[in-house]
C-alpha cells in the first residue's frame, strides 16, 4: 500500500530557495515518505491528528498524512526557528 504524494506550491518554493546540498537530502526525506509515513525521527504536531514534522539537519518538513485516499501532503518546508510560525 503506497500512498501518493502531493507536495503544496508553498513548500516547492522553499525548497528552491535553500542551499543545493540542503535542498537534495530534503528531497531524498521526501521521495522516502512514498515507502515510509513515518520516517526515522518523525513526530507528531500537538493539536492535529494527522500533522506531522521529520527533522533534515536545521530543517524541518511539515506533512499532513490522509489516511482515507492514501495521501501525503507536503505543507512546508522551513529552517527550525521559522517553520511553525504563523
Amino acid at each position: 500500500m503506497e500512498y501518493q504524494l502531493r507536495i503544496k506550491k508553498s513548500a516547492i518554493k522553499e525548497l528552491s530557495k535553500l542551499p543545493k546540498p540542503i535542498a537534495t537530502r530534503i528531497s531524498k526525506v521526501i521521495d522516502g515518505l512514498k515507502k515510509d509515513i513515518y520516517p526515522k525521527g518523525y513526530k507528531k504536531l500537538k493539536g492535529s491528528d494527522n500533522d506531522y514534522r521529520v527533522r533534515v539537519g536545521d530543517y524541518r518538513i511539515l506533512y499532513s498524512i490522509h489516511d482515507d485516499v492514501l495521501i501525503i501532503e507536503v505543507v512546508k518546508i522551513a529552517h527550525r526557528k521559522d517553520v511553525y510560525k504563523k
